[in-house]
């Protein structure tokens, strides 16, 4: 058993003193990244693709959802927006409950209730009621979305923590991809069985709960020490003492409203900002981008493959991006991205050829995600672990206010004859916007989360 120094305990040399203590993050400093550690990233991984799915399968079966229901599209869009529209309130709801009763028993209890009402959602015997249940699915859901990532970063070596983190990111694309998958290989036999099989996927919180251990960040805020030694010999600790009292930072005295004051304050507006624009320029095109392909006169069939390809080419963008923001840091590889992200969505806007099109729109997917990864990564280090999820709660309830908005604000402008060269460059300003926002923010590479 080895001792900890002095100097890190507080305890004067050669004199008694009260128990050791030492900061909870100091432990991840020099910790290994072991198969523990690959466990708990592919079981968040799959989380996380479980919601990009959520989010998008609607749009694949959207033609025999009308037909079914017998609405119309504008009816349809309702029932696809639902799920954004109870994510709104549900960010803000989950966030800190996950910083009350902890990361674990969050996850488990949004899958349990996401997996109630999307069941419900597949029986649905007309399009109200599919609209409620959706809103529903889309309020517990969002207890998962909110706190993967920050879930994640502490239980992570401070070394790998971002290359990691920008990892689990690409869950995205795989989510994307099995959507798409889905709706090829069952939507013919009805949109409501592709529901179905979302209900089924809810099961995943039984395997998160059983494999992925509580945060030691939260267990020590809740004066958990043993289970939080427990948690940290599991995940390759070096040996800390049984006597050692994990410390967490102040914010554990803190209230959810020191979230908006002083320096903490500045740090909340600027990332909320940042979620809107980046995304709006991210999900207003995404949105609509079957009709916008088909705009430049792609077939139907031809623009689910092109969506397809892009989620592919999704993935390197994450790899290359979890590489540089490891040697580089957040700030530096979050900005240099989006700004290329944007001259892809710029180039795709004025593409005269079908090449320069896949081009454009090809170095928007690989950019634009690569960057996703790094902003999920280094909004959850801007707090400390008291108020972590509570502010991603608020970052999140930023990207669905978006969600909600930007589909409804582009489908005016497509139908207002503005043209879709010059709806893309709108959608392509907030990036732009994003990237200024973001020199506003500290640096978190190689530091310790608090």
């Amino acid at each position: 058993m080895s001792s900890i120094d002095p100097l890190i305990s507080g305890q004067a040399p050669g004199t008694a003193s009260p128990p050791r203590s030492m900061a909870v993050g100091h432990a991840f400093r020099d910790m290994p990244f072991g198969s523990i550690h690959f466990k708990i990233c592919a079981v968040l991984f799959f989380a996380f693709a479980i919601e990009a799915w959520e989010m998008l399968m609607l749009t694949y079966v959207a033609g025999d959802l009308a037909t079914s229901l017998q609405v119309g599209m504008t009816e349809v869009g309702i029932a696809i927006s639902a799920l954004f529209l109870g994510m709104i309130p549900g960010s803000l709801i989950w966030g800190p409950i996950s910083d009350r009763i902890g990361r674990k028993s969050t996850c488990a209890w949004s899958f349990a209730g996401y997996g109630v009402f999307t069941l419900l959602s597949c029986l649905a015997p007309n399009f109200e009621t599919l609209s409620v249940a959706r809103f529903l699915s889309g309020l517990l859901f969002s207890g998962v979305f909110t706190v993967t990532f920050p879930y994640f970063e502490e239980l992570l070596p401070v070394k790998v923590r971002g290359k990691a983190t920008v990892y689990l990111a690409a869950g995205w694309p795989i989510g994307i991809l099995a959507a798409l998958g889905t709706a090829a290989l069952i939507g013919g036999h009805g949109w409501r069985w592709v529901i179905a099989v979302s209900a089924l996927a809810s099961l995943w919180g039984i395997v998160l709960y059983k494999i992925v251990p509580e945060s030691p960040y939260w267990l020590a805020r809740r004066g958990r020490n043993e289970d939080a030694h427990d948690v940290l010999d599991r995940l390759g600790a070096r040996p800390i003492s049984r006597g050692t009292i994990f410390t967490v930072s102040e914010g554990e005295k803190q209230s959810i409203w020191s979230l908006f004051k002083g320096r903490m304050g500045r740090i909340t507006v600027i990332q909320v900002l940042i979620n809107f624009t980046f995304s709006w320029g991210y999900w207003g095109l995404q949105s609509w981008m079957p009709t916008l392909l088909q705009g430049r006169g792609l077939s139907a069939s031809s623009s689910f493959s092109f969506i397809a390809l892009s989620a592919v080419l999704m993935i390197p963008g994450y790899m290359t991006a979890s590489y540089l923001t490891g040697r580089f840091g957040r700030k530096w590889i979050f900005t240099i991205y989006v700004l290329a992200a944007a001259g892809g969505g710029f180039f795709f806007a004025t593409a005269s050829t079908e090449t320069e099109m896949y081009v454009g729109m090809f170095s928007l997917a690989f950019f634009a995600l690569g960057a996703w990864g790094v902003w999920d990564t280094w909004m959850g280090e801007l707090y400390p672990s008291a108020l972590r999820g509570s502010g991603y709660g608020f970052g999140i309830f930023g990207q669905r206010v978006a969600n909600t908005v930007a589909p409804s604000l582009v489908g005016f402008l497509l139908a207002s004859a503005t043209g879709v060269t010059s709806t893309i460059l709108f959608i392509n300003m907030f990036l732009f916007v994003t990237v200024i926002l973001s020199l506003f923010l500290p640096e978190t590479e190689g530091s310790e989360l608090e």
